[in-house]
């Protein structure tokens, strides 16, 4: 598999967890759904902060590319979950994000 699809899908699956462990309680704050949804939250909040070590590169490095797939990911949240269809504003500024990522996490590395 190339790389740069091994990067991209840990980053899509690092910021899938990210979102779902701020949006459910999001949920119970706003909607006044039940408080049980803080358990998953908390869960999918840990597989969050573990994924993020098995990016290899170093943290702040990993963080910076990182946004730029978080980026997208919202992005699909709001059209899939919240069924907010997409501007043309939104889909070029995901294709930049995705750029910007790409030339980070896929720079060189130092001999």
């Amino acid at each position: 598999m190339p790389e740069i699809v091994k990067v991209a899908a840990l980053f899509a699956l690092t910021a899938l967890t990210e979102i779902v462990g701020c949006y459910l309680p999001w949920l119970v704050l706003r909607d006044a759904r039940s408080p049980w949804l803080l358990l998953p939250a908390a869960a999918s909040l840990v597989a969050f902060a573990w994924l993020l070590t098995l990016h290899p590169a170093a943290a702040g490095r990993t963080y910076a590319a990182y946004g730029g797939m978080y980026i997208v990911v919202a992005l699909l949240w709001l059209r899939l979950v919240d069924g907010i269809a997409l501007s043309r504003w939104d889909v070029a500024g995901a294709l930049l994000a995705l750029a910007g990522m790409a030339v980070i996490a896929l720079q060189p590395q130092a001999q």
